[in-house]
């Protein structure tokens, strides 16, 4: 085995890799932008070299500044994790002509299989069922136009060099064939540094479920059963799971078999990925060959046993498998969350900032449940706008799919992360939709689920209640607090403290409590209701918060004081819960309602970015759809477009502007 291995990567994955090359006794080298000076991935490796600035074309896909610092720590072998050159076959030919192992397939497995044209002619030439399409080159948007009509409406238009959601769009009619074509061309020049376009049919109703290979240089490939992937936004994975609770055996065997054929007629060695789009009746149409690892790979390895990054390690070094597809094991159920740096109640637009508070919850693992989280930031860390939004992947593991999606809302509803945006409330409120649980999932999920976007999860009944006993119970132990410190103190017995005034949303909920013991055991009665006891554990300070009902149901909420209450976040809702007296709430209702200002003659920017390009001046008359502007952040385009018929007043920025959120980008009148 080698001694010395580089990665050429970055955030959670580089992490990710560092700890299986350790526990391999492998030294690991990092390299580093300017951004990423104080990175986590730069603090766990052995060595690290700094690469250059922090736009990636001037870093991580620079392939000189890579073999360079290969060359100067003497790294034998270089581990490109997923993005970035990972799927580049000039990298490989690079590494190969320097004598340096490239942890990945060889070149022309790559360049067959990681160009989604070539791939897909292959494809259909092996007899695998593919998508219908158009594979050739695109020369402009007028042409995409005649092929996405040729190919019927809607249709897919993707970068042949793409990946990870970026350079993709969906088309429904002539006009957005022609500003998706455009919009994935330039993403693909950004991302890829490969603009090439292709097109072909999107399936209504699919689900994207996807087979995980690995094979060796001796001519083995195994399938290490498949992943469902259908929760997306923006062609972007959000939830995964393993195994798929849609496939059959035969259908999985089927798909396993087809994807290792494809693998074996390209000579493919390591750890691939192939994707198929299957259809309501089980049929599966080829999408795509991933040659690296994937992101959601964690899932696999929970059910299957395997560290894919050590097998991966010792294939480049020559090894055999060390199992049979007889071996392969499909254990119990795994399910993978991606906590991303965005705003869901801004249609998930990035958000950067300083990781203020991070604590993610307690990774561990038994005979009933894991809990596993990969990351690559840590708290006081820096969420950048060069790189992609992600900030971990929060798996965990059950022996049944409905016990991991239960100890996944645990986990959620434990993860504290402050200082950006994020999409944890977003991920908690899927994790209870009962089509979710019911695993009735198609890749349009997120827009048929959510049309009118994200706007925080509605608790049912019984969720209420517990909040409202956390909120009550927290109210008594800062009492309790207080006359402590004014010597004073209340007292621990059964006393009763007197009736309590919890309000959410407007609603006054009535609540009467008694503390039984010392040691947090509280009886509580809403109205005239059967009285309920619980254990809560929480103190003054502390910002989680733990209730455990009689009769084995807990609940975790995150926790902030505020005035006369608390913030309460929990499954999904974001509530700021008062506590008061009798005579204090039924004053309430006269307090007059702030009214918040009309910012509807502004466009404000939606996240932190960079301007594309400006599309209107001072003066002109827009209709609604018509674009205004186009703003950049983490490697995605986000086209801004007029909500009403209006005049433009005043522009206040120019292509190149970088902005903050809110900042006021242009100004209009009325017509």
């Amino acid at each position: 085995m080698f001694s010395k291995l580089l990665i050429a990567n970055r955030g959670e994955i580089a992490c990710r890799v560092i700890k299986t090359a350790k526990r391999m006794g492998i030294a690991t080298v990092a390299v580093y932008s300017d951004a990423d000076r104080e990175a986590l991935h730069v603090r766990m490796a052995d060595e690290a070299v700094h690469i250059g600035a922090s736009p990636a074309k001037e870093s991580y896909l620079s392939i000189d500044k890579i073999i360079a610092a290969c060359r100067e720590t003497g790294a034998e072998a270089v581990h490109p994790g997923y993005g970035f050159l990972s799927e580049n076959p000039k990298f490989a030919e690079a590494l190969e002509a320097a004598g340096i192992i490239f942890v990945g397939p060889p070149v022309k497995a790559i360049e067959a299989m990681g160009d989604k044209i070539t791939s897909k002619k292959l494809a259909a030439e092996a007899g695998v069922s593919t998508v219908p399409g158009h594979m050739g080159l695109i020369a402009d948007a007028d042409e995409a136009v005649i092929i996405a009509r040729q190919v019927g409406y809607p249709v897919m238009i993707k970068a042949s060099a793409g990946g990870g959601g970026k350079g993709m769009r969906i088309a429904w009619d002539d006009a957005e064939a022609r500003e998706g074509f455009e919009r994935s061309k330039s993403e693909a020049a950004s991302s890829f540094g490969d603009d090439r376009i292709f097109i072909e049919k999107f399936v209504t109703q699919p689900r994207h479920i996807e087979i995980q290979l690995i094979g060796d240089q001796h001519g083995n490939v195994l399938y290490l059963n498949e992943r469902e992937c259908s929760i997306q936004r923006r062609n972007q994975k959000v939830i995964e799971e393993a195994p798929s609770p849609f496939l059959d055996a035969a259908t999985r065997k089927a798909m396993g078999e087809q994807a290792v054929a494809l693998a074996k007629a390209v000579g493919y060695t390591s750890a691939g990925t192939v994707e198929f789009i299957v259809d309501g009746e089980r049929n599966f149409y080829f999408l795509e060959m991933n040659t690296r690892l994937q992101v959601e790979h964690p899932v696999t390895e929970l059910i299957t046993g395997l560290d894919l990054v050590e097998l991966m390690l010792r294939v480049a070094n020559g090894e055999v498998l060390p199992l049979t597809q007889e071996q392969v094991q499909l254990n119990g159920w795994a399910m993978e969350s991606r906590l991303y740096a965005e705003d869901p109640y801004r249609n998930f637009l990035p958000s950067t900032g300083r990781l203020t508070r991070y604590r993610p919850p307690e990774e561990f693992a038994s005979d009933a449940v894991a809990v596993r989280n990969d990351t690559g930031v840590f708290e006081g860390g820096e969420i950048s706008t060069f790189y992609d939004p992600m900030i971990a992947k929060l798996c965990t593991w059950a022996p049944t799919r409905l016990e991991a999606i239960d100890a996944m809302a645990t986990a959620l509803d434990a993860f504290e992360v402050e200082g950006v945006g994020n999409n944890l409330p977003f991920l908690s409120t899927v994790m209870d939709q009962e089509r979710f649980r019911e695993g009735r999932l198609t890749t349009g999920y997120i827009a048929e689920e959510f049309p009118e976007g994200f706007t925080g999860a509605a608790l049912p009944r019984g969720r209420v209640f517990e909040v409202a006993a956390a909120a009550a119970m927290m109210q008594l132990v800062v009492e309790e607090r207080k006359g402590q410190v004014s010597r004073a103190p209340l007292g621990h017995s059964t006393e009763v403290y007197g009736e309590w005034v919890v309000v959410i949303g407007g609603e006054q909920i009535a609540l009467k409590l008694h503390r039984l013991d010392p040691e947090g055991t509280w009886e509580l009665n809403l109205f005239n209701q059967t009285a309920a006891v619980a254990r809560f554990d929480w103190a003054p300070g502390r910002t989680i918060a733990r209730i455990e009902w009689e009769g084995g149901a807990a609940s975790v909420l995150k926790v902030n004081a505020m005035t006369s209450g608390f913030r309460i976040r929990y499954s999904g809702a974001d509530l700021k819960v008062m506590v008061v007296r009798q005579h204090i709430a039924a004053l309430l209702p006269l307090m007059p309602v702030k009214v918040p200002p009309d910012m509807s003659r502004f466009l404000l920017c939606p996240m932190p970015g960079q301007v594309v390009r400006v599309d209107v001046v001072e003066g002109d008359i827009v209709e609604d759809g018509q674009v205004l502007a186009i703003v950049e952040a983490m490697k995605m385009e986000n086209v801004l477009k007029a909500e009403k018929r209006a005049r433009v007043s005043k522009v206040h920025v120019v292509a190149g502007a970088v902005l903050a959120v809110d900042q006021v980008m242009i100004e209009f009148e009325a017509v």
